[in-house]
């Protein structure tokens, strides 16, 4: 779970008490990562390798 960051802040919070989160799936990897590196260092990679979010057979940044 992750806030949507791709989308921009006026997207996270839509009313008043109405928070978007996303779901993002990811390989093995990129989970085994995330766990040593941290969240930060996974999303960093995302955006800065481009990743099309929404492509399910996108290449894994780990």
């Amino acid at each position: 779970m992750s806030l949507p960051y791709p989308l921009g802040p006026e997207f996270e919070y839509v009313e008043e008490g109405v928070r978007i989160l996303w779901l993002l799936p990811i390989t093995a990897g990129e989970a085994d990562m995330t766990t040593r590196a941290g969240i930060d260092v996974f999303e960093e990679l995302m955006e800065t390798q481009g990743v099309n979010f929404l492509d399910p057979r996108r290449p894994s940044v780990a």
